[in-house]
Formats: structure tokens, sequence, C-alpha cells
């Protein structure tokens, strides 16, 4: 399934987990009962020890991975393990695409992405005007390109990041790093609002944290809401009090049907989009 195909139903759930957090046996099981829970992207973090668009909370996931020994060789074995039917996204940092493989540059770590799996990449450390060799390894390889739009970016610059965007756009909620909030941005529908004219799915994220947050997010204009930290800090509690894997797992799942359900909800009430009547 393509990204496409993810958004072409309605509004799509995407959740994020840092890859091998907090090790490679129970991430699997992490992942997958993301999907049970009615993921229809999913976002895997490939950590990286400078994660400067993060909170603490996936800050914390980056080194529990690193520690039990995730290394990009290893993400690629992970996805191959992972048994799930939804697309997959790779949110990582410029840097270990561009020293992946024999050759400096981001066509190997593209192709051994394609290779596993993998259907596009966030890259939050990379600006759209030095996205070209990245964006032209994954139009030769069929993979997607997402960037991140702040409530700051507009004019030229938003021209530009929008010219190079496939899959989806990653719409920042509000300024700052990730982290699960107590309530949605008010930035979030002017944000929307500015990509009304561009013909790409809009994806919500930073600061979601419940059902009721996704439903209003979606009904606000969304194509989607991005949700990571909340999803982490799920995680974190049972790493830190040994719990079960699967017990962990069966949470993830629980807050995962919550938004999923708040991302039909919100589909449900909002007026519908003239191209959708």
């Amino acid at each position: 399934m393509s990204l496409e195909d993810a958004f072409a139903d309605g509004p799509a759930f995407i959740p994020y987990l840092a890859a091998g957090d907090p090790d490679y046996e129970s991430s699997l099981k992490y992942v997958e009962a993301l999907e049970r829970g009615g993921a229809d992207v999913i976002e895997l973090g490939l950590p990286f020890s400078e994660p400067i668009a993060e909170g603490p909370t996936i800050q914390n996931a980056v080194v529990r991975s690193l520690e039990g020994g995730m290394t990009p060789t290893r993400f690629f074995e992970f996805v191959e393990d992972l048994d799930v039917s939804v697309p997959l996204v790779c949110m990582t940092y410029y840097n270990l695409i561009y020293r992946y493989g024999d050759d400096p540059g981001p066509r190997p770590f593209v192709e051994k992405a394609a290779e596993v799996g993998i259907e596009g990449f966030v890259v939050p450390d990379l600006p759209a005007e030095e996205a070209d060799p990245l964006r032209e390894a994954c139009d030769e390889f069929g993979l997607d390109l997402v960037f991140i739009v702040a409530p700051t970016t507009t004019g030229d610059r938003l021209d530009r990041i929008m010219q190079q965007v496939s899959g989806y756009v990653y719409v920042q909620a509000r300024l700052g790093t990730t982290g699960a909030k107590a309530d949605v941005s008010d930035q979030t529908e002017s944000t929307l609002a500015r990509l009304t004219d561009y013909d790409v799915p809009k994806a919500v994220g930073f600061g979601i944290s419940t059902g009721d947050h996704a439903a209003r997010i979606v009904r606000g204009g969304a194509d989607g809401i991005i949700v990571g930290s909340a999803l982490v800090d799920i995680i974190a509690e049972g790493h830190e009090n040994d719990d079960d894997p699967e017990v962990v797992a069966d949470r993830l799942e629980t807050l995962a049907h919550e938004l999923a359900d708040g991302v039909a909800t919100g589909a449900s009430q909002r007026t519908p989009h003239p191209e959708r009547t």
C-alpha cells in the first residue's frame, strides 16, 4: 500500500515510534500493536544522536533505542521483521542518510529503504533548498519525501517546500519541539488555511494526545493526524516499571483505537471538502 492509498478513504491516523525502543523485540510488538489499533501509516524513527526537532519524551526514546543497539543496518532488518501491511515512513536525520553505504550521498540509503518496504521519509533537518539529491533518489525508487511546515512557514519558503513534498505534508501544530500537550494549538487552522491551494494531504502533528484532540484537528480540515509523544510515554512508563511487553502493547493498542476513533469522529462532523462531495 502506498501513502496515496492511505489517504484515499479519508483522514489518516499516523502514529510514530522510535524503532528499537526500548529493545528490538519489544519494539516489534509495539509497532504491530499500532496497526491493530487502527493506524493508516506508521512513522518509524531511525534514532540519531542529535534529534533537534524532538522534545524530552522522544529524545529519551532515541537514547533507549541507541543503547539497545539500533543502527541504520539494524533498522532495515527491523523493517523486514515487522508484520504490518500499512505504509511505513522513516523519520530520521540527513547525516545518517548521507553517510550510509560506501559512497556519500542519499541514493544507497533510499535504495535499501525501498528494498525493505519503506514508502517515504521525513527528514527534519534537511532544508528544501538542499533536498534535490534526496528528492531525485526518492523519485528514482518510487518513495515519497515528506516535509514539515511550521506555523511561521510562509511565502517563497512555503512554495519551495511544497514543490518538493510528496505523500503528505507534516503540518507542525505549534512552535517548539515535539511533545504531548493538554490542548490543541490555535495556530493549527491558520497553518492549514495557508495550505489549501496545495494538492497534497495535510497531516497535523506536535502535541496531539487524545481522541478529542484528533477529532478537533480533523474537524478543522486536516487530512490526518500524527501522534508520537503520547504513545512513546506509554513505552517509557512500561520500561521504567518493568512491565510485560504484551501489557504495554495492549496499552498502545487502546490509545491507538482512541485516536483512530477520534479521526473518524472528526471526519464525520466536518463540512465535506468540495473535491470529496
